[in-house]
């Protein structure tokens, strides 16, 4: 959520920003619905003040017997009694109708942040690593799983519907063995503190990390109010919600491995073949709470230790920083990483990470105290995937898959398979 005392100060640059961001919104919307706060609280202050004093005043003209005087002063106060609550209920309302107008309005994107209106209009910055040459086509995943007999969409169509998979035997344990040894990347050589939190989440968590109200159709909610996580970013930045921490305590860093449910709504058509875009996956997330300061180098850092998996894999990749119409609705600055699916002969995306200034925290009251200078300041948050298992499962699967359909495992990943080396079809 953006400072409306900022809005205030800058409504240009707001709507500078919003026009950037290709958003209809505009400062003036959010100060209209500001000054309408700002002079009911006024106008009850007032009110307040003349009710105590015609009350002191009532006494003294009772004590001049001035009983005209001390009618009039009590008819007052009378009159007075009867508005208060009215605009009491007014403040409610004219402060429930700013707050949403402030939750529905993105973050502003830093100034670095490419000018464009969707994916094309992003930006590359690197490729890393070297694509695998076939003497042979390339099939995609779906067909290099189905072939093998261990990747069944039929059986998951049965069970739940499109967007789902059934993985069994070495598919089962190879993606097992992808989440496990990003865990231990990421805890035993980046510094995060491994998680597990709660799948199942209320509705100030999702409000918190911005997934509400404005993305409440691409969520899973449950008969009884609780929300099923799109992604461990929401209980891992939630963790510090109406916190004070010491500025000596940052920068926080977890991650977790958890399994992500997604609607997929607005992607019908998109991706149905395969693993790509399902309804669950498991992903491992990254979160950073830290001071404003550093949260610029942190970010820096968190796509450094996400690209460390893809490298440890040996998989091809490219880096490319969203533009100002592609990036997440609370990111200020987003890299995507793109891996190299063979089987598609194109990029897609594996690992998204974000850097989301104050934004979040501010939704959250997520605060810290300062070592030197006064009172607490809002903490800076960011979130990146690290990463996707299933889209890094595909990927593994394209890039290692030989000529006779058998899929080659990984050197990395050889410790956490019980010793099998490549994944063929059973006799």
């Amino acid at each position: 959520m953006l400072d409306v005392r900022w809005i205030r100060e800058e409504p240009a640059a707001l709507d500078r920003a919003l026009a950037r961001r290709h958003s209809a919104a505009r400062a003036g919307d959010i100060l209209a619905l500001d000054e309408r706060r700002r002079s009911l609280i006024a106008s009850l202050q007032a009110m307040q003040e003349r009710r105590n004093a015609a009350s002191k005043e009532i006494g003294a003209a009772k004590a001049a017997k001035d009983e005209a005087r001390a009618a009039a002063l009590m008819a007052e106060v009378t009159e007075l009694k009867t508005r208060m609550p009215e605009d009491e209920v007014a403040l409610k309302a004219a402060e429930a109708a700013l707050d949403a107008a402030l939750a529905e309005l993105p973050n502003v994107p830093l100034d670095e942040v490419p000018e464009g209106a969707d994916e094309k209009d992003n930006l590359e910055l690197r490729q890393v690593g070297a694509r695998p040459a076939f003497d042979f086509t390339p099939r995609q995943h779906f067909e290099i799983g189905e072939a093998l007999g261990l990747m069944d969409f039929e059986a998951a169509s049965k069970l739940s519907g499109a967007r789902f998979v059934v993985l069994k035997g070495a598919l089962a344990r190879l993606e097992r063995a992808l989440g496990q040894f990003m865990l231990d990347l990421h805890t035993d050589q980046h510094g995060y503190t491994e998680v597990q939190p709660p799948l199942l989440v209320k509705d100030a968590a999702l409000y918190g990390t911005a997934q509400l109200p404005k993305f409440a159709e691409d969520q899973f909610r449950t008969t009884d109010g609780f929300w099923l996580i799109p992604t461990a970013e929401v209980p891992l930045t939630n963790l510090v919600r109406e916190q004070m921490l010491d500025e000596a305590a940052l920068p926080l860093r977890f991650t977790a491995l958890t399994p992500c449910f997604r609607s997929e709504a607005g992607s019908a058509g998109r991706d149905t073949r395969g693993m790509l875009r399902q309804h669950q996956f498991d992903k491992v997330e990254m979160v950073s709470i830290t001071t404003p300061e550093t949260s610029i180098e942190e970010h820096e850092r968190m796509t450094g230790c996400a690209e460390a998996v893809l490298k440890a894999l040996g998989l091809p990749y490219r880096v490319v920083v969203l533009c100002t119409g592609d990036m997440g609705f609370a990111s200020q600055k987003t890299y995507d990483i793109e891996v190299w699916l063979p089987g598609q002969d194109t990029f897609r995306e594996i690992s998204s990470c974000s850097v989301c200034g104050d934004f979040q925290a501010r939704r959250m009251n997520a605060r810290y105290r300062p070592a030197e200078g006064k009172g607490p300041r809002y903490v800076h948050t960011l979130n990146g995937s690290g990463i996707a298992v299933g889209r890094a499962l595909i990927a593994v699967m394209e890039n290692y898959q030989t000529a006779d359909g058998a899929v080659m495992v990984p050197e990395v990943l050889r410790p956490y398979m019980g010793g099998i080396t490549k994944i063929e079809r059973a006799a």
